[in-house]
């Protein structure tokens, strides 16, 4: 089956608008020109765009060879010594990376989410490397783990900070550290105090973010729980089955024997979240603690009730809470999970051959950037696009047309090295035909993808029913 040689959806002008070439360009040179103060020499300016050109170009690996190849180097020295031995504050370019993304997502009212992801590696030279528990794996591998926190807002969300979890026994041989890059200085920090230290970082540059969420390995975290409390932020953290709370009668208990306390008329189903292939619906239960502010939310599985999860949930004074809203908080914790998808399987976040702590930063920040880039351009796209129809009744006939589902991260990276890459070496008639071809073809690929996904909803309506 082919895609029409003509658009005929409607929404097409507004595909085209978002991939637009010289609108994608501005947006790149916009982040470009945010980070060239970053550099202290122009040839470095001129290295860290062509590693994030790097970055950007589709099944390029994350490490200097592959990109060096990728934008026409012969050698890979240059981005060698961007990474290890160039004078640059990466830090400074984290922080221009965030500004770059409120700005264009919004500061005000987003979702600060915390979570951390590993990178296997091999030997014990790596900085911070060790055997430990990596979700990623599902088991104990010899990884390096990071913390990074994701800002969500409507318009889409990124990766805002790193920081990488180095286990205390790396801290018991100095010169271990001092070889693999670490400053004499750094201190042991659990995951939850790296979220803390990026949490207030995040407040610090302005952005003013409405709710906080995460899972187990946060929601254990008084500290955590307090400075977000003290600073207006709700939350609803994800807490373990002996996670100890005082309910509204007195009582100090487990939360696995608070469920106990759920009538059988107590559940509520809601939906946390749209997926691929429906709303995400499980059984509800709150129950009021010794706080008037704070709840101990259970999520019970339809399909299997003994399925149990508990989160403790806070919302700041003056603030109308229903349930519904701790809910959908709840379920923006799957966008961290999105991010980590999108930035591993498009930017190389997991890629890097690096062994030094700050050529990890480096790389780390400039795949950040790129997402960064890509999050922007997706979010033009569904700032110009219609939200996509979907089904309320089982029996529902399909409409005409479903619309089309909103611009991905991946896509977007497509788009982008379709259209902006080389250009400048193809005729204008074969520059024309590609600027009209790939727009072209991406929105009937959407349209048909949205198409299939109201068919799943319908599905999911039918079963749920």
């Amino acid at each position: 089956m082919t895609g029409p040689a003509h658009n005929d959806h409607g929404s097409g002008s507004a595909l085209r608008r978002s991939a637009d070439p010289e609108q994608m360009e501005a947006v790149f040179a916009e982040l470009a020109a945010d980070l060239a103060p970053v550099y202290r020499r122009r040839d470095l300016r001129a290295n860290g765009v062509l590693y994030l050109r790097g970055l950007l170009m589709p099944g390029v690996a994350g490490n200097c060879w592959s990109i060096a190849e990728a934008v026409g180097l012969d050698r890979p020295y240059r981005l060698h010594h961007l990474l290890e031995r160039a004078h640059w504050e990466e830090d400074t370019a984290r922080d221009v990376v965030r500004a770059f993304l409120t700005r264009h997502l919004g500061a005000d009212g987003g979702v600060l989410i915390f979570d951390e992801t590993g990178q296997a590696k091999r030997g014990t030279k790596t900085a911070a490397v060790g055997r430990q528990y990596s979700g990623t794996m599902g088991r104990v591998e010899n990884v390096i783990v990071a913390v990074y926190t994701t800002y969500a807002t409507k318009r889409g969300h990124a990766l805002i900070d790193r920081d990488l979890y180095v286990q205390a026994d790396w801290f018991d041989d100095p010169a271990r550290m001092a070889t693999a890059g670490f400053p004499e200085d750094h201190a042991f920090a659990t995951k939850p105090a790296l979220a803390l230290a990026q949490a207030k970082r995040a407040l610090a540059a302005g952005i003013r973010p409405q709710w906080a969420t995460g899972d187990e390995v946060y929601g254990r975290s008084r500290e955590l729980r307090e400075f977000l409390e003290g600073t207006g932020i709700g939350y609803v953290f994800a807490v373990p089955a002996n996670h100890q709370l005082t309910t509204s009668g007195g009582g100090r208990m487990r939360a696995d024997q608070a469920l106990h306390l759920v009538e059988p008329n107590g559940w509520n189903r809601h939906s946390c979240g749209a997926g691929a292939k429906g709303q995400r619906c499980y059984d509800w239960a709150w129950i009021a603690t010794d706080h008037p502010r704070r709840w101990l939310l259970i999520r019970r599985s339809i399909a299997d009730p003994n399925e149990i999860a508990y989160f403790y949930a806070y919302a700041p004074e003056g603030h109308p809470c229903p349930l519904t809203d701790l809910v959908k908080i709840a379920g923006m914790r799957w966008k961290v999970e999105d991010a980590f998808q999108d930035s591993k399987s498009t930017v190389s976040l997991d890629q890097t051959q690096v062994r030094r702590y700050r050529a990890w930063k480096r790389h780390v920040t400039m795949a950040m950037a790129a997402l960064a880039l890509l999050a922007v351009l997706a979010s033009i796209d569904k700032t110009s696009h219609p939200a996509p129809i979907l089904p309320d009744d089982p029996d529902q006939d399909p409409p005409a047309d479903c619309g089309a589902i909103a611009l991905t991260v991946p896509e977007a990276q497509r788009l982008f090295h379709l259209l902006t890459t080389r250009t400048c070496d193809l005729p204008p008639q074969a520059m024309s035909a590609r600027i009209a071809r790939h727009p072209n073809w991406s929105d009937w690929q959407r349209h048909h993808q949205a198409r299939a996904r109201w068919h799943h909803y319908r599905t999911r309506l039918a079963f749920d029913a």
